[in-house]
């Protein structure tokens, strides 16, 4: 094989591309907007949308500012149907307790066992009587760790 400035011989050197698009593969079908309605914001920062799409997507959106740094208090929801054909809906506000979503889809933590809740009352009613009386509730440190005898302490 000989080779001249370095290429095999045969080799040529590839032309420059003049369009560098995506590939394009096949397009699916086109899904058509069935209700797009926008609104605002307005000069009070008031908006809301919604829309939905032909294969069952629908999101909706309001907010409006509040208080005096004028956050938005936000809510709205979307939908859509899983190709298995479950359909899935979830609402949320978002505000100054944070985000929070609903859905039968999202998971639940267990309830609490009947112990723990009466454990949170037993401390919600002394925090409540330490007030009361005036008085900070005391904790008591954890016992020191026993000492054994190989310790170097």
């Amino acid at each position: 094989m000989s080779t001249v400035a370095g290429f095999p011989q045969g080799y040529r050197i590839p032309q420059p591309r003049t369009s560098y698009s995506a590939p394009r593969g096949p397009l699916g079908p086109i899904i058509p907007i069935l209700v797009d309605n926008r609104q605002g914001p307005d000069e009070y920062g008031n908006y809301n949308f919604n829309f939905e799409t032909g294969n069952g997507i629908s999101r909706h959106e309001q907010g409006t500012p509040t208080g005096p740094e004028g956050a938005v208090v936000q809510q709205g929801g979307w939908s859509f149907t899983f190709p298995d054909g479950t359909p899935a809906r979830f609402n949320f506000v978002a505000d100054g307790d944070g985000f929070r979503v609903e859905s039968d889809l999202l998971p639940t933590p267990p309830p609490l066992p009947p112990h723990a809740i009466a454990q949170i009352e037993k401390a919600r009613q002394e925090n409540a009587a330490a007030a009361a009386g005036g008085r900070r509730p005391q904790y008591n440190a954890p016992p020191a760790p026993p000492r054994n005898r190989y310790s170097f302490r």
